[in-house]
């Protein structure tokens, strides 16, 4: 599953350029660049990350699993889904950007409660600028973060960086992963 999921990144969601071409989040410019929000939200791309980040979580027993919206959502209801066939639910949740202003205060939505064990999910870590919020706002909501899985590390840093907060993180696909199927035409 996971080859399978290389191919199709590289196929729909990853862009290279010999210069330094695309700006990323976190305002650093980049010879390239994967948008993967087209493999993320299509049918197979649900299927493979569904039943691949719920491996990445099966053992640690958690009750939610998701991050900020809206890179981290679909992650999240894929794996959700996957765990209800798998017979071992776990619910998807996403975090708000911007915290919500009327009716109940929070960062969160979900059918979570304080004290869950949960895993955040990021589909791409550069600084882990992201994730660390993520971390933050769903520990302020009082769930208890035990593991972070990130789709694609472009290994620059940010699996450190979020370490620092979580020590459990896994990359179910790393930068030199994509380049070498990418490079190597084998899509």
């Amino acid at each position: 599953m996971k080859q399978e999921l290389i191919r199709l990144l590289c196929e729909k969601s990853f862009q290279y350029s010999k210069e330094p071409v695309f700006k990323l989040a976190s305002g650093k410019m980049s010879s390239f660049y994967v948008n993967c929000k087209p493999v993320t939200l299509s049918p197979r791309g649900m299927y493979l990350i569904g039943h691949l980040v719920f491996e990445a979580i099966r053992d640690m027993n958690a009750q939610g699993v998701g991050g900020l919206t809206f890179g981290a959502d679909p992650i999240a209801m894929a794996t959700s889904f996957v765990s209800e066939i798998k017979h071992q639910p776990v619910k998807a949740f996403s975090i708000r950007k911007t915290r919500k202003d009327h009716g109940i205060i929070k960062w969160i939505e979900g059918d979570l409660t304080s004290g869950d064990r949960v895993a955040i999910v990021e589909d791409v870590a550069t600084t882990g600028g992201s994730t660390i919020k993520a971390i933050e706002r769903a520990r302020e909501e009082g769930l208890r973060v035990e593991r972070v899985i990130v789709m694609i590390d472009r290994q620059e840093g940010g699996i450190d960086n979020i370490k620092a907060l979580v020590p459990d993180v896994v990359a179910l696909i790393t930068k030199d992963e994509l380049l070498q199927v990418y490079n190597h035409g084998m899509i």
